[in-house]
């Protein structure tokens, strides 16, 4: 339809009441649908690396807790070997056996439930094993422990402790004073950017005695006996 403008010159334009083309709707519905999902994606990404975040973040606390639990056993050892002279107590009383030099699937397990000890009075207590199990949340107290309750949810994290003693000879002839201590935590990472499975506990590609950087967090720390030295 041609219609005429007020300088004379005559336009091109749609009659009255005129729809869009099968064309035009078309290439209007590419570029929504494009652009939805270019939305989508990238909401999905995040979603992504904030869970990744989160775990990451929580494997961090569950570390530094199992570094803590084994200074919190050496420490109660020490305290024990002046209340208790006669038991004979030593100050590395169960943190040996989590040497993982014959059994690189090997370590410890730990937490913070009470009367689980040897004896029942340390506030936490090591397991040797092939394997970890994975960890439970208390939910009426929030804490970590390996107690399947009524009260408790299965996590998607696993801790292993790992205690390797250091000959550290002194004047007298005396060694094993040093104990070097790694914490690792890992969890199931089952979707990523790529979308991969990575599940806790996986063996580092590079090293099947370490677990998978993608999904783990280790802390390391040199734990000395001070106290009392001379005389162990």
């Amino acid at each position: 339809m041609k219609k005429r403008c007020s300088n004379g010159v005559e336009q091109l334009g749609r009659k009255n009441g005129a729809g869009f083309t099968l064309i035009e709707i078309i290439i209007a519905i590419f570029i929504l649908s494009f652009a939805i999902v270019g939305i989508f994606t990238a909401f999905s990404i995040v979603l992504i690396l904030t869970s990744d975040a989160v775990d990451r973040l929580t494997a961090t606390y569950l570390t530094q807790e199992g570094i803590e639990i084994v200074r919190n056993i050496r420490d109660t050892n020490w305290l024990n070997m002046d209340l208790h002279p006669d038991l004979g107590y030593t100050w590395d009383r169960e943190l040996t056996g989590c040497d993982i030099s014959g059994n690189p699937l090997g370590g410890c397990r730990a937490d913070y439930k009470t009367g689980t000890g040897d004896t029942g009075e340390f506030p936490i207590y090591l397991w040797a094993g092939t394997d970890v199990d994975y960890l439970y949340i208390n939910n009426e107290n929030g804490f970590y422990d390996y107690n399947k309750t009524n009260l408790s949810t299965a996590t998607k994290f696993k801790r292993r402790i790992i205690i390797t003693p250091l000959a550290d000879t002194d004047v007298e002839g005396k060694s094993d004073h040093i104990l070097k201590v790694i914490v690792e935590t890992s969890w199931d990472r089952k979707a990523t950017i790529l979308n991969d499975l990575v599940m806790a506990g996986s063996a580092d590609p590079a090293d099947s005695s370490k677990c998978n950087p993608s999904n783990c967090v280790t802390a390391e720390e040199t734990l000395y006996n001070w106290y009392n030295y001379n005389s162990q």
